[in-house]
């Protein structure tokens, strides 16, 4: 076998390996930057992308509720009362869901007179600079970029110290007003969407990188500080943060603590809760709590800071973020493979695991995404069915034996094998992965995007059974995402509101689908507003009731991001 060397050509076996044009007519392709930047009121920078331009209809939770189809529990006929008004539309519609999940749990909805206390009170606490009280202002603030309705909330607090934060924690409290953090409101499954109203405590003012500790490699930093901007910061410095989701220009650490984001590279190095040691949490009614370390090892007493990560927002709001970083890989090679379909994909996959090979990131897209990037204007091989985009990284002959062993891997499945001669090449291919879901979006009139994940060797499994649901419901779906660790994203496609049910038991037998498979309903985005309808078809009750007793010990009111994580459990709230 000819040695790989990064030129032109190369003959290799049954594949080519060739230098650029990756894709043909690519123009429209372009290297990672920074989204145009707005500046508020307050100072922030923030992308305009995650304004309230395309985050669906805006809502006034309260008056949209009075429009719904209003339903009695029947299950309790003594304490029945008034109807209770339950929305309609989309993930709303729990009328569509099976008999064994839970309906929607209740939102504490806070009084006119609260909302005119919690406004008194955040005004003598914080002045009016940081607090936005006029429609148009909190209007940027009612959605992320999930399909979850858009939520108007009462007040908006713009944090700029961690005494802001502790401020709007107590008079959350003290005027008994829910209170939903936010930061770069990149998330997917309706987690920044204050969806009782209420308050809206916004962290992105808080960005800055307060120290890198070259020495220890270790990272501070507060909770509105962008993901790229941190990535680019600690490469400077010769250290590595390995975590990148998709939305890496755009989203906020404080988020992504929040969420436990993942990314590419989890396959190789693990998602967020990896590298956060330690956090400022301050809980609701104020304070503030020191968890965790600086250490790289530390048992003292619980996992704290393992629970808080990827709590949602439903424990506390996280103030400064210590964060362990690895050293930076000397070499990054990125390889992309075309086969005739997702069963050679996923035979290639396994074949590079098999042979004890560790890419830092594979990357699965089948038929109808390769479609979505052709109408995209990229010339991809009509034979091609599926793509894998794979990353190995280290010291350059490391490198360079990876790339190799991973080429040989796909050869017997692959119809053909490129490799990225050049950091552009990489980063254009990059960018076409990072705009999938755009791509994706522009197939239809709606878009919806589940995260699951299945074990690698039930990929196959899961995609067959996707394509049979759509064909049963006849719905379009495609999928994409990170075959390494079985972690996909199905994305459901429709243009006229009458399919939408066929949507909604379109994803519920995803789950169900997923779960008999060996697997679980999120593995990075996490289950906010959307999935929470969902939990128990993964998670026992009596699991889900101690889950929600330990948020009862942080939040004994229910205060803290409600709506989030858990469906009703019995009939408290009749």
């Amino acid at each position: 076998m000819q040695h790989l060397r990064t030129s032109p050509q190369l003959a290799w076996g049954r594949s080519q390996w060739r230098a650029a044009p990756l894709f043909s007519g690519e123009g429209g392709i372009r290297t990672r930057g920074r989204l145009p930047y707005a500046r508020l009121a307050s100072g922030y920078h923030r992308p305009l992308g995650h304004l309230s331009v395309g985050l669906g209809p805006v809502l006034d939770w309260p008056n949209y509720l009075a429009g719904a189809r209003r339903q009695v529990c029947t299950a309790c006929p003594a304490k029945n009362g008034p109807e209770r008004d339950i929305p309609l539309g989309g993930r709303y519609d729990l009328s569509v869901l099976g008999a064994n999940i839970p309906s929607a749990e209740a939102l504490p909805q806070a009084s006119a007179a609260a909302t005119e206390k919690a406004a008194r009170l955040l005004d003598r606490a914080l002045g009016p600079s940081k607090v936005l009280s006029d429609r148009s202002s909190r209007e940027r603030f009612a959605g992320d970029e999930s399909e979850a309705p858009a939520t108007v909330p009462d007040l908006v607090v713009l944090a700029e110290v961690p005494a802001d934060i502790e401020a709007a924690l107590r008079v959350a409290r003290e005027a008994e007003v829910p209170i939903t953090p936010r930061a770069g409101g990149t998330g997917r499954t309706g987690g920044a969407v204050p969806v009782a109203g209420g308050i809206v405590l916004c962290t992105l003012g808080m960005n800055r990188i307060k120290e890198i500790d070259r020495r220890e490699g270790i990272a501070v930093v507060e909770p509105g500080v962008i993901l790229g901007d941190l990535h680019d910061a600690v490469e400077k410095e010769g250290w590595f943060y390995p975590p990148d989701p998709n939305s890496v220009v755009g989203c906020a650490l404080g988020g992504n603590v929040a969420e436990n984001a993942g990314g590419p590279r989890a396959f190789k190095y693990g998602v967020t809760r990896d590298y956060v040691l330690g956090v400022e949490a301050m809980p609701i009614g104020g304070g503030r709590l020191q968890v965790g370390r600086r250490t790289r090892k530390g048992v003292t007493g619980y996992d704290v800071t393992g629970l808080l990560v990827g709590s949602e927002g439903t424990l506390a709001v996280f103030g400064d973020i210590t964060l362990k970083l690895v050293p930076k890989p000397e070499s990054v090679m990125t390889l992309l493979a075309l086969f005739a379909d997702v069963r050679d994909a996923g035979g290639a996959v396994e074949a590079i695991i098999a042979n004890g090979l560790m890419p830092r990131c594979i990357e699965l897209l089948d038929d109808a995404t390769l479609a979505a990037m052709r109408a995209a204007g990229n010339a991809i091989n009509p034979r091609a069915g599926a793509m894998l985009l794979i990353e190995v990284d280290g010291d350059e002959d490391a490198t360079l034996r990876q790339a190799q062993r991973v080429a040989d891997s796909c050869e017997a499945q692959a119809l053909d094998v490129v490799v990225a001669q050049d950091a552009a090449q990489r980063d254009r291919l990059w960018a076409a992965r990072r705009k999938m879901s755009p791509a994706v979006r522009r197939m239809a009139k709606h878009k919806l995007s589940e995260d699951v994940v299945v074990p690698r060797q039930r990929i196959g499994d899961l995609l067959d059974r996707v394509r049979a649901t759509g064909e049963r419901q006849r719905i379009r779906n495609v999928t994409y995402g990170h075959a390494g660790d079985g972690n996909l994203h199905v994305n459901f496609l429709w243009d006229d509101d009458a399919e939408v049910p066929r949507i909604n038991a379109a994803i519920e037998q995803l789950f169900r689908d997923v779960v008999e498979l060996g697997g679980t309903l999120s593995g990075e985005h996490g289950i906010g507003v959307l999935k929470a309808p969902y939990l128990g078809i993964e998670q026992s009750e009596a699991l889900i009731t101690l889950q929600r007793d330990l948020k009862r010990v942080f939040d004994p009111q229910g205060l803290l991001n409600p709506g989030k994580i858990f469906p009703r459990v019995g009939h408290r709230d009749c």
